[in-house]
């Protein structure tokens, strides 16, 4: 009497590492190559493939997945500290190389160099943050310098510690930015209380500000390209 083939479980996601030997990257699906990031599975929430599968279930897509921290990861069943840590590496990963660098020395002649180097960087992240681009009388950078991180949709910003890495410095400018979570890059009333604040601020020490860029999730939005309305 014949028995039939046991039916394979993936369990250490042979069938996506198979399949990208045979097909290429590009031909697997978002589960496959999440389980392949995954790496096995675990008892509570079955093998790589069925892990994958209920993150994608649970947050949606890629893009989303991509946006969650450690801690909410964690807190599925079968992800833990090591698999959260490889796919929030990967996702890094994706958004440096789709990342206008940004070296020192370089110089900023517009806001769209800005949105290029950190709309790919922010623009999932669930909690704003706010930077400081601190510029020589060439305006070339000399540092970024992240000043602030904030829950969702609320940043707070005061002067002093704004302009605090700008005057330990030296710099001649400044630029700032942060990211709207909502992906709207369209500025708040408070955004516009905080860009003339600073723009005071500025004045006052001698370090103009160039420009504030609030960056969405596909576009950007420029104070400075707006005549500071």
């Amino acid at each position: 009497m014949s028995h039939a083939a046991p039916k394979h479980t993936w369990l250490n996601g042979e069938a996506p590492r198979e399949r990208l030997r045979a097909v290429g990257a590009a031909a697997l699906s978002d589960g496959e190559l999440l389980a392949l990031l995954a790496g096995s599975g675990h008892a509570s929430s079955g093998n790589a493939l069925e892990l994958a599968r209920g993150l994608l279930a649970r947050f949606g897509d890629l893009r989303r997945l991509s946006g969650v921290g450690t801690t909410e990861l964690c807190s599925v069943p079968g992800v833990g500290t090591a698999r959260a840590a490889r796919l929030e590496a990967a996702w890094e990963i994706g958004r440096r190389v789709h990342s206008r660098e940004l070296k020192l020395g370089c110089a900023l002649t517009s806001s769209e160099q800005v949105f290029e180097h950190f709309g790919p960087l922010l623009s999932e992240l669930k909690r704003e943050r706010f930077y400081g681009l601190l510029l020589d009388s060439k305006n070339r950078l000399l540092r970024k310098a992240m000043i602030s991180e904030g829950s969702l949709g609320a940043s707070l910003v005061h002067p002093r510690e704004a302009f605090r890495p700008a005057v330990r410095e030296a710099a001649a400018a400044v630029i700032f930015m942060h990211n709207h979570p909502s992906g709207d890059p369209g500025p708040s009333s408070e955004d516009r209380r905080i860009t003339a604040r600073l723009r005071r601020a500025g004045e006052i020490l001698g370090i103009p500000v160039l420009d504030h860029v609030v960056v969405g999730r596909d576009d950007y939005f420029s104070f400075a390209d707006s005549g500071w309305e």
